[in-house]
């Protein structure tokens, strides 16, 4: 076993989805395990937490979802978890999969989850968005990764711990892989399936696509040597509570 392990789960707007998660994943992993970062919804996130049992972690204002996840990750250390598999509220990534994330743990200091890039199953221009990207990731980090921008992942205390992230957004989970293959961490591998079906997604394509080559550019000349680990590791000073 890969030790004492926490499911963290950064939340927008996803009330709806919530209760519905949460009993899923309870299914493999206590619910005492599991925090949920309300980035600044205004929905009834916060309640729905509340009410799941789940351990909520709260930002005032919505920060994006790379502080969500740096937010999770302190409370992570802090807690003294081993690891950490993420994944998000929407319901496009299957709580069921949890076990092959667990399995996999074992072997590498960070587990992502593949999903199949047949168009039949995925948007056209999130298929060709991530195909690019997934190229580029894998071409800066040394490692072959076939999705990189599946945020259904597993990292180990390491990974969480010494990897230092400058992003605040959606490109923190490509900075993230990029600097753990420059660093010689494990990188590995599980196919997942994810549903795409009736869920709003708030990656907004040009913009977004244009902070991911920003980031890859300071990257290409980035080097371990030069980082201080744990530096930018939490979310801007006051921007959320733990409770």
């Amino acid at each position: 076993m890969p030790g004492r392990i926490a499911v963290l789960v950064p939340c927008f707007n996803a009330a709806d989805t919530i209760p519905e998660l949460v009993a899923r994943i309870a299914k493999f992993v206590q619910v005492r395990d599991l925090l949920m970062v309300d980035d600044g919804s205004a929905d009834g996130t916060r309640e729905a937490i509340r009410q799941s049992g789940a351990r909520l972690l709260l930002h005032e204002q919505n920060h994006g979802k790379g502080e969500a996840l740096k937010t999770g990750f302190t409370a992570v250390l802090e807690d003294g978890y081993d690891g950490v598999i993420t994944l998000d509220a929407d319901l496009q990534h299957l709580p069921e999969h949890l076990p092959l994330f667990l399995a996999a743990a074992v072997s590498f200091d960070i587990v992502v989850g593949t999903r199949s890039y047949r168009l039949a199953n995925m948007p056209f221009l999130r298929w060709a968005t991530n195909h690019l990207t997934s190229m580029v990731v894998s071409r800066l980090s040394g490692t072959r990764i076939h999705d990189s921008q599946s945020g259904y992942r597993y990292l180990s205390r390491r990974a969480v711990k010494d990897i230092p992230l400058a992003t605040t957004k959606y490109d923190m989970e490509s900075e993230q892989l990029i600097r753990a293959g420059k660093m010689g961490l494990r990188i590995g591998e599980v196919p997942i399936e994810t549903l795409y079906h009736g869920s709003k997604s708030y990656i907004r394509p040009f913009k977004d696509t244009g902070r991911f080559f920003r980031m890859t550019w300071r990257n290409i000349f980035w080097r371990p040597e030069r980082a201080y680990p744990g530096r930018d590791r939490r979310a801007t000073p006051g921007s959320h509570r733990l409770l």
